[in-house]
């Protein structure tokens, strides 16, 4: 029977030990969409929609790779953890669909799942950000985990 990680026997809150685990290379990936308006799609050109703040998706993936390294900061049984690698792609889809994926790697004792999901998400609020002047009928979705490797077990969306 799988327990909740994070609530001590007492069932206060309480960080996972992880000393006595093994470091493993380990890689998640997660992935947020966002719903824009047609009205917001017009400003695209050339795979970007520049606004008086700058240009949105570059801007959406810088602030996704800092908040992927801010996690611990944010979420607050999170281990801080030294990323070796932590990457933001963002694509556009016809149906006014923008795709973020958040890929995080390390070589620690626990996962970076969380830091790839802080990732996306923040990404997908920053796009929020900087197009809300256009249309508030922005809708940030489907915000998921897509895979993990290493650990105690892998995972992968089907």
């Amino acid at each position: 029977m799988n327990e909740f990680t994070h609530i001590d026997r007492d069932g206060n809150p309480s960080m996972v030990d992880v000393s006595d685990k093994k470091q493993t290379k380990r890689v998640a990936i997660a992935q947020a969409k966002v719903q824009l308006t047609e009205t917001i799609m017009n400003q695209l050109q050339e795979n970007e929609i520049q606004t008086k703040k700058g240009p949105v998706f570059q801007t959406a993936i810088l602030a996704g790779i800092m908040g992927a390294k801010k996690t611990s900061e944010l979420i607050p049984l999170c281990h801080p953890l030294s990323l070796a690698k932590c990457g933001v792609t963002i694509s556009i889809s016809e149906k006014h669909e923008v795709t973020i994926e958040c890929i995080a790697k390390i070589e620690g004792k626990t996962g970076v799942e969380m830091e790839a999901l802080t990732g996306a998400s923040i990404a997908a609020l920053t796009i929020y950000d900087m197009c809300k002047a256009f249309s508030h009928e922005i809708i940030i979705k489907e915000t998921r985990l897509i895979k993990k490797t290493g650990g105690k077990s892998d995972f992968e969306k089907s």
